[in-house]
């Protein structure tokens, strides 16, 4: 099981502006801190919590921060409605189209997602794989 994710970003701000545009909505709440942001998922009540957890935060090596070439981290929404909310939220909080919501050939009929760039340049996928809503060949 992932336990947390980690992308780095040398600007903390703009990168808080863009992840809490669609994070919260799926469920994650942010604690900051002096080493970055912390995204978790609630704990049910006596209950371990959920995961994974994602961080935002500066290279520990006081490097600028850079992106990892075929990386991606990918949050599952409700549905397609949500997927194309949260895809028009985070470009408006600073993110770069990578691909508009939609289904692609290469994946199953009923997976429907949005590609995105965070202000760092990490790659972002928010999909839906609901078998209720319509599919890519219905």
């Amino acid at each position: 099981m992932i336990a947390y994710i980690t992308v780095g970003a040398d600007d903390i701000d703009l990168a808080k502006q863009f992840y809490s545009a669609f994070l919260p909505a799926l469920g994650y709440s942010l604690k900051e801190g002096p080493e970055g942001l912390s995204y978790t998922l609630p704990a049910p009540q006596g209950r371990a919590p959920l995961l994974p957890d994602f961080y935002v935060k500066p290279p520990f090596d006081g490097q600028p921060a850079s992106v990892g070439n075929g990386n991606m981290v990918a949050f599952e929404a409700q549905c397609q409605a949500e997927v194309r909310t949260l895809h028009a939220a985070a470009l408006a909080a600073g993110g770069t189209d990578e691909g508009q919501p939609g289904f692609r050939a290469a994946y199953g009929p009923h997976f429907y997602v949005s590609y995105l760039r965070d202000p760092q340049g990490n790659k972002i996928a928010l999909f839906s794989s609901d078998p209720s809503e319509p599919g890519r060949d219905d």
